[in-house]
């Protein structure tokens, strides 16, 4: 299959188990050839990266020492794929998969409009299949600073149109290879969580279009790298990277926002959130908010299994 333009795709790894098999695979049927499916592993202990380059040896494959997080990994890929002259790039979630032909439509639709610098589909779960995960996002600068348009919600017509967005989630996201070139790749500072949503919002700053092609679909497992769903650890990632979003990019108006409806809110949150065993969760993503505030960073050592009460296990 021939694209509209000439795409290389990235897939960051860290311990994702057989659901790189079934990433890789979709991405190959899309009629990308193996070299130009980047699989960038970080430092995965559980056998994962062995097993994709025992099923898949044409891949073009990197590898780390150490856990860099997901933006850093993928911006490797990247910037390869840059340097062998894509035209677009893909960046995929290793438990994403696409259905057939959506490569070649969301390339076609880059092609189409010299204004538009990131796409992506819309996202449903993995399971239940019918159940959509997003159709891009749109800042509130309220609780986690963002919503997920149509999140949980059963698919439907209204899911599946053309829309600009704020942003588009990072597990399905092609991004024109000027705009990266002009706005820079994910902040790796984040590590993981609120790269995806950086990085729109300066390609969308700088005068590109973002926007959500919903009438192709891709699947996903959502957070599983980190154990999945509201889970202590993910809430505390996305705790910390809320605030130095807000350093980055937030005036004074959306700062009291995001602490009125999100950070005071908390021990109500707490309370419910007992209530369905979830109570950890809303303190890890406390912690989160305030070690940003005193302006620590995520790190593979800070989320390590262990390195807090919170998460003792993965």
């Amino acid at each position: 299959m021939t694209h509209a333009l000439r795409i290389q795709a990235v897939v960051a790894n860290w311990n994702g188990g057989e659901e790189n098999v079934d990433c890789v695979a979709s991405l190959l049927a899309q009629g990308l050839a193996p070299k130009d499916v980047i699989f960038v592993d970080n430092g995965s202990t559980d056998g994962s990266l062995e097993l994709v380059m025992r099923r898949f040896p044409g891949l073009t494959v990197l590898r780390n020492d150490a856990n860099l997080g997901f933006g850093e990994a993928s911006n490797q890929g990247a910037r390869l794929a840059l340097d062998r002259g894509a035209e677009a790039v893909y960046f995929a979630n290793n438990d994403t998969t696409l259905e057939p032909g959506v490569l070649e439509r969301l390339a076609r639709e880059l092609a189409e409009h010299d204004e538009l610098g990131i796409v992506g589909p819309r996202v449903l779960y993995k399971e239940p299949k019918e159940l959509v995960w997003c159709a891009g996002g749109m800042l509130t600068w309220r609780q986690n600073l963002s919503t997920l348009l149509g999140h949980r919600e059963p698919d439907a017509p209204k899911w599946r149109e053309r829309r600009d967005v704020d942003y588009v989630a990072g597990c399905s996201l092609l991004a024109r290879s000027t705009t990266l070139l002009e706005v820079g790749l994910f902040d790796a500072r984040f590590f993981a969580y609120m790269e995806d949503v950086d990085l729109c919002l300066r390609a969308k700053r700088a005068g590109w279009d973002v926007v959500i092609l919903g009438e192709v679909c891709a699947w996903h497992t959502s957070a599983s790298a980190t154990g999945g769903g509201y889970n202590p650890r993910r809430k505390y990632m996305m705790g910390v990277n809320s605030v130095w979003f807000l350093r980055q990019h937030a005036r004074l108006a959306q700062w009291l926002s995001f602490l009125v409806f999100d950070f005071v809110s908390l021990p109500l949150v707490w309370i419910a959130a007992v209530f369905q065993g979830q109570g950890r969760s809303v303190v890890a993503k406390a912690k989160g908010i305030l070690d940003g505030l005193r302006g620590r960073r995520v790190t593979a050592a800070s989320i390590a299994d262990g390195a807090s009460w919170l998460w003792r296990r993965a």
